[in-house]
This record gives C-alpha cells, sequence and structure tokens, in this order.
C-alpha cells in the first residue's frame, strides 16, 4: 500500500500558494495607487470628445472627465477686462510662436589695430557707414501715391524691383513699423500709408492707447525699448508702455516687418542689439535708422574705443544676417561732433537705410 502523506504538508503548500497571490495583489494595487496614468479608464471618458485647438475656455478652473478617478484641474489664464484692442492688432495668445533661442550677447569685432586705439576704431567705423555695400536706383518715394517732398530727412528705401517690398506696396500688403517721438515729421508714414501700406507709428507722447488716421495709419503710445518692464520692480511700473519690438510683433499677430523705420534719439544702438540677439531682425525687409554718435548711447559703457568697437560690430551683425547698406546720409545741419569731440570730420548724426537680400 502507499504511504499517505500528513496531512500538513498539503495544507502549507496551500498556504504558501495563497501567500504568494495575496502579496501579488497587494503589489499591483500599491502601484496603481502610486501610477494614476496606468489606472483602468472609465470608457465613458475615453469617449469624450477631446476639446478643439484653440476652442475659447473660460477663466478659472476647467475640469477633467468625471469618473471615480481623481480630478486633474487646468488653469486658464483670462484677458484683462476692459482692453480694447485695436481692429489691426487683436492679442494673440501666448506660445503660439516657436520660441527662438535667445543670444546673450553680440561677437565683437576684433580691433581694428593691434592696441586698442579710437583713431584706428573711429577710421574703420565711419568708412562702414559711408560707403554702401549694395547698389538700390530707385530709392525715394517719388512714384507713390501722396508723396511730397517737404519731408525733413531722407528715409530713403529701396524700391528696385529685385527686392520684394515694391511688389508688395502694388499689391497693398505691406507693413511699416515707426519708431519715434513726435509727430512734427510725419510725411514718410503718410506717404507709405496713402500708397496702401498698414502704417503703425509708435510714439509714447501721444494722449490715447491707440489711434487710427484714415484706413491704413495707426498710432500706439507705445515706446519700443530692448526689454520689457518688469511689473515686480517699483521703477518699472513707471514704463509699462515700454515693449521689446518682438513682444509687441507676438501680441499684434505681426509675423513679418516689410520696414523698420527708428529715429529714437541714441536708443538705437540698444534696440539694434535685442533685434538681432532675439532673431527679431529676421523678420524685417529693411532698416532706415537714423544713428547717433555724438555720445555712446543710452546704457552703452566704455572708453571711447570699446563703444565704437561695439557699434562696428553691431553693424556687423547685421551684414552676416544678410543686410545690406545700400543708402548713407551724412547730416551736415547737426553738430560735427564724434563722442563729444570735434573729429575726423564726422557728423553727430548719419541716417542708414539697409535691406535684406533673403526677404520674400
Amino acid at each position: 500500500m502507499p504511504k499517505e502523506r500528513p496531512l500538513w504538508r498539503g495544507a502549507a503548500f496551500r498556504l504558501c500558494l495563497l501567500s504568494a497571490a495575496l502579496f501579488l495583489c497587494l503589489q499591483l494595487g500599491m502601484r496603481r495607487s502610486w501610477c494614476p496614468e496606468e489606472r483602468s479608464r472609465d470608457p465613458a471618458a475615453a469617449r469624450a470628445p477631446a476639446p478643439s485647438r484653440g476652442a475659447e475656455q473660460r477663466p478659472g478652473a476647467v475640469a477633467a472627465a468625471a469618473g471615480g478617478g481623481r480630478r486633474r484641474v487646468t488653469y486658464v489664464r483670462s484677458g484683462r477686462r476692459g482692453s480694447a484692442a485695436p481692429a489691426c492688432c487683436a492679442p494673440q495668445p501666448p506660445g503660439g510662436r516657436r520660441r527662438k533661442t535667445v543670444r546673450w550677447h553680440i561677437e565683437l569685432q576684433p580691433w581694428a589695430s593691434s592696441t586698442p586705439s579710437l583713431n584706428y576704431e573711429a577710421s574703420r567705423f565711419l568708412k562702414y557707414i559711408s560707403t554702401s555695400q549694395i547698389s538700390c536706383e530707385h530709392t525715394n518715394l517719388n512714384s507713390l501715391k501722396g508723396y511730397s517732398k517737404t519731408a525733413k530727412k531722407p528715409w530713403s528705401i529701396c524700391l528696385d524691383e529685385r527686392f520684394s517690398l515694391i511688389h508688395r506696396i502694388r499689391s497693398k500688403q505691406c507693413r511699416l513699423y515707426s519708431l519715434g517721438l513726435g509727430n512734427d515729421d510725419n510725411q514718410f508714414e503718410l506717404s507709405m500709408a496713402n500708397s496702401g501700406c498698414e502704417v503703425h507709428r509708435f510714439d509714447p507722447s501721444i494722449k490715447s492707447a491707440h489711434i487710427q488716421e484714415g484706413r491704413h495709419l495707426w498710432y500706439h503710445r507705445l515706446s519700443i525699448d530692448w526689454r520689457d518692464p518688469n511689473p515686480a520692480i517699483a521703477a518699472h511700473k513707471l514704463h509699462s508702455n515700454t515693449k521689446k519690438l518682438g513682444t509687441v510683433l507676438n501680441e499684434f499677430g505681426h509675423q513679418k516687418i516689410d520696414v523698420l523705420k527708428a529715429d529714437v534719439e541714441s536708443a538705437e544702438w540698444k534696440i539694434l542689439e535685442n533685434l538681432i540677439l532675439e532673431d527679431v531682425v529676421e523678420q524685417i525687409g529693411q532698416l532706415v535708422f537714423e544713428v547717433h554718435i555724438h555720445w555712446p548711447g543710452f546704457e552703452v559703457s566704455g572708453n571711447d574705443s570699446t563703444v565704437v568697437r561695439y557699434w562696428y560690430s553691431l553693424l556687423r551683425e547685421l551684414e552676416l544676417k544678410d543686410f545690406r547698406l545700400f543708402h548713407t546720409y551724412k547730416d551736415l545741419s547737426k553738430p560735427q561732433m564724434f563722442l563729444k569731440k570735434e573729429a575726423f570730420n564726422a557728423s553727430s548724426c548719419y541716417t542708414l537705410s539697409w535691406v535684406n537680400t533673403r526677404w520674400k
């Protein structure tokens, strides 16, 4: 007869199996409690349609799909009430445009001589801003509708057929941004607006936030700067109408500017640096800048030779971005000063025009 096994051995084996099964169930339960994404989803929630991209959401908390699981809440920031924007430039939602890599400083060019020297730096810089890099046969607005020769300054743009500006003017698809202070010389803007271009003039001295004059000309009480004010800093609250050009482009929903004209009284160097560092300059077809060299400019520091090297390096950065100088004007009506000195036969003010040769 076969030998019978003791009953305690069979009971022990069953107890081991039961313990192992219980341990496995506990492990699975703990894992699901710590990893909510692995929980079984409610079939009703799975069938619920996802909200369409860009769909309007009311401010506050938007609850996730119903079910037995934990409720997820997404907070949506609402716009400020009562802030009406003109029809030309309705504020756009943030994050719609791809962020570009921001550089922190420009690449300084080598010194003009073996040792830093103001004479060599000034000679190189003045020669650079006095020499056209590309020819342009049509540089004035004589052919445009409503042009008047009463303009006080020669704001020259390139209207050659090989560049797109003249074609965009003819098709009424051009856009001009004008940075300045005061309305004493706005003939250039009026001529461009009368030609059908969309013109935005940024002037912090006007009384209203936005003024529309005619069909194509807008005035904005904004000052274009090289930085955005920080609302957490009390001193910056005084400059709430100051913004970077890239910020304004995002808020207005504008992808390109055909012409950027700037007469900003010695702030042009830092503004130009910001446009280069943030790659905003690549969104511009032509630049028409009045540059001032009787002093370093706002927040430009260093000795005289360092300042001139910085100026020159900024303009070389434009050249690396495929901008070419096609017009230069030396204003002899202004004091003949170079960094507070009557030297180098230089004027304190030059008007320079560049065309982006890659502009489409």
